[in-house]
């Protein structure tokens, strides 16, 4: 139910009537003035039409005019592109990429830590080297897919990337002559080939 409206005693009417006869209004009641319409502005002048550079005449599928190269980029510490010429015997290279070549020794870090496998790998070249051995196989795995579902994204293969850094850093650099992807006879992407220099 509305309730009804209470109405003024004719001593509250009176006092309204006396502070509404002393106020003044904000907004007083009349006519707006009215502004006078603008004129409008003059057209601006349009720009003369640019001129065209012409299209030379071409055959689809001929070859674009040279542009040029692009800037070299700084490789990596320690790697070197995996279509660089190698250091070694061409015919050994040859030989060992197409995994004709068994490794004389393998080392597996699978399940290390950067630490682990660090030493692990130092101690193993080195002791294959004192051995006079020239092929060896190192094992690194995959490590993760390339396609991560997750929120963040993670590189794959820790050890995969940093197996090659390690073999031509120190200290084993001076002890390898060349550092490949193993033949897929030979694990593939999960492992590399260790070319070993001849021991003094």
């Amino acid at each position: 139910m509305k309730r009804r409206p209470r109405r003024l005693h004719p001593e509250e009417a009176e006092l309204w009537r006396k502070v509404k006869a002393t106020a003044t209004p904000l907004h007083p009641a009349g006519p707006k003035p009215v502004k006078p319409p603008e004129e409008p502005a003059p057209p601006a002048a349009e720009a003369p039409p640019r001129a065209r550079t012409p299209v030379e005449p071409f055959e689809i599928g001929q070859r674009a005019g040279e542009t040029a190269p692009p800037p070299e980029t700084s490789a990596r510490p320690g790697r070197r592109p995996a279509d660089s010429a190698p250091r070694m015997d061409r015919k050994a290279f040859v030989r060992m990429s197409r995994g004709r070549i068994d490794p004389e020794a393998r080392i597996d870090l699978h399940g290390m830590t950067q630490d682990q496998a660090h030493g692990a790998l130092v101690g193993f070249i080195a002791r294959s080297h004192r051995q006079g051995m020239r092929l060896v196989l190192v094992i690194t795995g995959k490590g993760r897919g390339e396609d991560d579902d997750g929120p963040i994204p993670r590189r794959p293969g820790i050890l995969r990337r940093a197996v090659p850094q390690w073999l031509r850093g120190a200290p084993l650099g001076p002890m390898v002559l060349e550092v490949r992807q193993a033949h897929r006879r030979h694990g593939g992407e999960g492992a590399y080939y260790v070319y070993l220099r001849r021991a003094r």
